[in-house]
């Protein structure tokens, strides 16, 4: 499964071209296709949104156990004013000293759990994603080698788990729900799961990745 990964980023995203987005290059860049606007679109119902959107990066953390791969996920901290509890990817806000997407990803992921790039196998990044709050989130994904010891950034992170790839990548798990957002009716993903409760644009990702490795390159 790991060199499937491998070969399907290789195609999807060559010299790591969307990994490497800088900041300007996002702001100037047409707005992405995917997104919480979009989950679920019919046409009478669809609208494109037209808010400033602000660049973001996250890691897609593949952790490279023995007993196979298994997706790294947080629970953002309880305190925090926006998202507080949600299960989501190491990530968050791209600096203008960050080089790109990828540095951001990387960046966060040591800020928020400690896992120094050097334990990292970057392979790509999909395509960008908007969040209903605004965010322009590049996902990028990489591999991490096992050897790392989780420093959980408490003011951020409560908690840092880990989700088996082959649960994710099972569309069974992928549960699509709707619900009323500023007295609209809006859809969204959640993976089924008792014990987090992963939903929103972190599941959407999730889906969109496990659709990628299971069609391959389309």
């Amino acid at each position: 499964m790991k060199q499937r990964i491998r070969d399907i980023f290789r195609q999807y995203d060559p010299g790591l071209e969307r990994a490497r987005q800088t900041v300007a290059d996002k702001r100037d860049g047409d707005r992405p296709r995917d997104g919480d606007w979009n989950i679920y679109r019919p046409a009478a119902d669809y609208k494109s949104s037209e808010q400033p959107l602000r660049p973001a990066a996250v890691l897609i953390p593949l952790v490279d156990r023995e007993e196979g791969l298994t997706v790294l996920l947080t629970k953002r901290a309880a305190h925090l004013k926006t998202h507080s509890g949600q299960v989501s990817f190491p990530g968050g806000r791209c600096d203008q000293e960050d080089a790109h997407a990828m540095d951001t990803a990387l960046r966060e992921t040591q800020e928020e759990v400690g896992i120094d790039r050097a334990h990292i196998e970057v392979l790509g990044a999909m395509e960008d994603y908007e969040t209903m709050t605004g965010f322009l989130i590049t996902p990028v994904v990489g591999i991490i080698a096992p050897e790392f010891k989780l420093i959980v950034a408490e003011e951020e992170v409560d908690e840092a788990f880990e989700l088996p790839l082959d649960y994710i990548l099972d569309e069974a798990n992928h549960d699509l729900r709707d619900g009323i957002w500023k007295e609209r009716k809006r859809y969204y993903y959640a993976l089924i799961n008792e014990q987090h409760n992963v939903w929103g644009a972190t599941a959407a990702m999730l889906v969109r990745f496990a659709h990628l490795v299971n069609g391959g390159v389309k």
